[in-house]
């Protein structure tokens, strides 16, 4: 996934204008990397978050893995900083191709999305109904943005 597919089906970009900051590559592939996102928003509440992304893929998979990051605690881990009080709830997806293409017909791919996103800072707490229609309001919106980037036209 390159980053304009990543602007294509990432929920966390809003529609804001996504700069990448650093980029280390991961292999060979281009695409393979670890890559340090700066979101510039209209919305004011993600004007202080950067997201940490590792996109990989080979004819086995392809996965997207990516967690919102303070940019306050980025800075102090860029600047040798402790990284074990940075905050990280990664979430992402992997697309696996179902094994029928070379095979004749119509090749098709099994997504897998996992998100992790704190609802409420007390763990005991009961999710409410509005929490839950959220959460799978995000994940449909997300599977219909990754289906666009991947200009599939079919479920």
């Amino acid at each position: 996934m390159n980053l304009c597919e990543t602007l294509q089906w990432d929920i966390l970009s809003n529609g804001g204008v996504v700069q990448e900051m650093a980029h280390i590559a991961n292999g060979r592939d281009t695409g393979n990397c670890v890559s340090l996102l700066r979101v510039n928003s209209a919305n004011s509440s993600q004007s202080n978050m950067l997201i940490l992304q590792e996109s990989c893929t080979d004819p086995t998979a392809s996965f997207v893995i990516y967690a919102p990051v303070d940019i306050v605690a980025m800075n102090i881990v860029l600047n040798g900083g402790d990284p074990d009080y940075v905050a990280l709830l990664p979430s992402g997806f992997a697309i696996l191709p179902d094994g029928n293409a070379n095979g004749g017909g119509e090749g098709g791919s099994l997504l897998t999305v996992a998100f992790q996103i704190l609802v409420d800072s007390v763990p005991t707490v009961k999710l409410s109904l509005g929490s839950v229609a959220t959460v799978n309001n995000l994940i449909a919106c997300t599977v219909e943005r990754i289906k666009a980037s991947m200009s599939c036209e079919t479920a």
